[in-house]
């Protein structure tokens, strides 16, 4: 794995990453470096680098990376470099968007293939009540996001967060519409996150378990 131009102590990460301007850019420009020379290797066993599906594979996971880095940094222990912390984070990020990638390849016939007609296990007997009530779900939290969102984003953060978390728009196609830099959007949606979720727990909610229902 390569490492950045810069060298940082982990609290030199941490105060670069809690702080605005010039060193915050810099420090998710290194930190995007990082994590994609380190992709490849860490892929290399489920999918080749030269690959196609490689390239929009790896931006979703610098994506979801930074994004899951910034709203844990309080919980860093410093037990070890704080860029094998990060690194551990996007190869999780990146085996699970592999997973999910697989499962939308595979047509319905071709999961039930080769089973008889009543062998279908109970969780598929079942998919109907299953699905009304993931619909009701989603239904009742995105109706509570709404109005969280509407009362306590700006309007710039709730665009920025809509389209990333719940539309799963590019973090690249949203920056361009929105004309402003990757690292400008990543720290706009960072705060709208946060906002977000004191408002959530100051009404007892979790924005973890909100979030969920989106992707079930």
């Amino acid at each position: 794995m390569r490492t950045s131009k810069k060298t940082r102590t982990n609290q030199e990460w941490l105060a670069d990453l809690r702080s605005e301007g010039a060193p915050f850019d810099q420090a998710l420009t290194d930190l995007t470096e990082i994590i994609l020379s380190g992709l490849p290797y860490a892929l290399s066993k489920w999918l080749p680098a030269e690959d196609p599906r490689f390239a929009p594979l790896a931006e979703e996971v610098v994506q979801e990376t930074i994004l899951r880095v910034l709203s844990k940094l309080d919980t860093f222990k410093g037990l070890s470099q704080f860029t094998t912390w990060v690194y551990t984070i996007a190869v999780r990020v990146a085996l699970t968007e592999l997973r999910r990638a697989r499962w939308k390849e595979v047509s319905l016939e071709e999961f039930l293939a080769g089973r008889n007609p009543g062998d279908e296990p109970r969780e598929l007997a079942h998919q109907d009540d299953v699905d009304v009530e993931k619909a009701l779900q989603k239904k009742e939290a995105l109706a509570v996001l709404s109005q969280v969102i509407e009362e306590t984003l700006t309007e710039k953060q709730r665009l920025a967060l809509v389209a990333v978390a719940l539309k799963g728009v590019p973090m690249s196609v949203v920056a361009q519409r929105m004309d402003m830099t990757r690292n400008a959007l990543y720290k706009l949606t960072h705060d709208a996150r946060q906002k977000l979720k004191s408002q959530l727990e100051k009404e007892g909610l979790s924005t973890q378990e909100m979030f969920k229902v989106f992707e079930q």
